[in-house]
């Protein structure tokens, strides 16, 4: 195979595909981006391939629902050298998250939950979960005691990360000892399994008190099967996917033809190789807090939909009460809600229902680039989009690496912002 870095597939934008415009009354006053400025990218992602810091990427930048940007650079997988393009697929990890709260917020729209629903009325294990307090003793030592919650875990705090469910490798040595003895991986588990096993732990935090980033979108993805009688993937392909025209998306890749469509990591990137590894080994588990694959064509109409205010194509996904809950911050002043650090939204930002939310310039000096009211996620496995509505723009990057994504992450939003004109 040719040396990496000389791999460089540059697609034509017009007439690749179109995600359907907005009609926005302010859609025409956006500005558009200069598009030698556009060019910065072009730049910055062909040296990350030629220098082997990459295997490859996708990069889309979308105005006014037609694609002003997108290319494709280097290879999808360095065994095959197969260039990338807009039907490669990736593991797309917590870019999972904004469509499964958008599924629960279709069964909110339905009536059929409610956000101040307990979680225990949907999986009534949860109606006996304890709250971990770490105690420090005269001695010097660390006790955890587990105490009653000060109020049942709701569906609101599972979608807005203040339930008390982490990750194993958040919130101090016990919790990651208590996620670890209780080998919730082990064997083979599906959406109900998993549930029950993050009941059986105690809560990191009572419910409410603060936002920590965990699996409360996967127990959410639980909630959306009790309450719809179908597995988080129906519900998902016959409310969002179909309709949108996803027709790439899903837990599982059953096809050898899809396989071979697949983005991998470097041999290198161990975290995300063991990831992936671990993934296959559970077909059965959709997560709806990482598990879904997807090509940034698929994702773009998500995106769309969502810069659309919850509609694309004369369809409506969420009516507009609905959708203004879910992207507007819900942890900000007066909301009672603390602050852990780790994956929270960065400089500026809130938290909606399931998806970050610009609510001010932010701290740094200069302030990070973006606009006030856009919305945004990303991924561990290096992937990220943002949505926003004063530029009426999409962006998205589709990678696969851990080792480098928080290095690229933010230069890619700034070239992005950088192309714009300043106002």
């Amino acid at each position: 195979m040719k040396r990496l870095g000389v791999v460089l597939i540059a697609l034509a934008v017009a007439g690749t595909f179109e995600t359907g415009a907005i009609d926005q009354a302010q859609a025409s006053d956006a500005p558009a981006p200069a598009p030698d400025k556009l060019e910065a990218i072009t730049a910055f992602f062909a040296n990350e391939v030629a220098t082997g810091k990459l295997p490859g990427a996708m990069i889309l930048v979308q105005q006014h629902g037609k694609p002003l940007y997108l290319k494709g650079f280097g290879v999808q997988d360095v065994r095959t050298g197969t260039p990338m393009s807009p039907d490669t697929i990736f593991a797309i990890h917590s870019m999972t998250k904004p469509i499964t709260s958008l599924a629960a917020m279709m069964l909110v729209d339905d009536g059929k939950i409610a956000l101040d629903d307990p979680l225990s009325k949907y999986i009534p294990s949860f109606a006996r979960v304890k709250a971990g307090m770490d105690i420090r003793n005269p001695d010097g030592t660390d006790t955890v005691r587990l105490v009653p919650p000060i109020r049942p875990v709701t569906i609101l705090d599972l979608m807005r990360h203040t339930s008390g469910i982490t990750y194993d490798y958040i919130g101090g040595k016990w919790v990651e000892k208590a996620y670890q003895d209780a080998h919730i991986f082990a064997g083979q588990f599906d959406n109900r399994e998993f549930a029950e096993r993050i009941a059986g732990l105690p809560l990191a935090r009572q419910p409410g008190t603060l936002w920590r980033y965990g699996h409360s979108t996967d127990v959410l993805g639980r909630v959306i099967e009790v309450v719809s009688g179908q597995t988080l993937y129906e519900f998902m392909k016959r409310r969002i996917f179909d309709p949108l025209g996803m027709t790439s998306t899903k837990f599982v890749l059953r096809t050898p033809q899809e396989q071979a469509r697949m983005a991998r990591p470097l041999p290198s990137d161990t975290i995300l190789i063991d990831a992936e590894r671990d993934r296959l080994a559970h077909p059965e588990w959709e997560s709806g807090g990482g598990g879904l694959l997807t090509t940034i064509k698929d994702y773009s109409r998500f995106a769309q939909m969502l810069l659309n205010g919850g509609e694309l194509d004369g369809r409506r996904y969420l009516s507009p009460a609905a959708f203004k809950n879910m992207t507007t911050d819900h942890i900000g002043p007066g909301s009672g809600v603390g602050r852990d650090y780790y994956y929270f939204p960065g400089d500026g930002f809130g938290y909606g229902l399931g998806i970050g939310v610009r609510t001010d310039p932010g701290n740094a000096k200069p302030p990070p680039p973006g606009s006030i009211g856009e919305l945004k996620w990303d991924s561990g496995s290096g992937t990220y989009f943002g949505v926003d509505p004063k530029l009426d723009m999409v962006y998205i990057m589709m990678e696969q690496t851990q080792n480098e994504r928080g290095r690229i992450t933010p230069v890619f939003k700034k070239l992005v912002y950088d192309a714009f004109p300043k106002n």
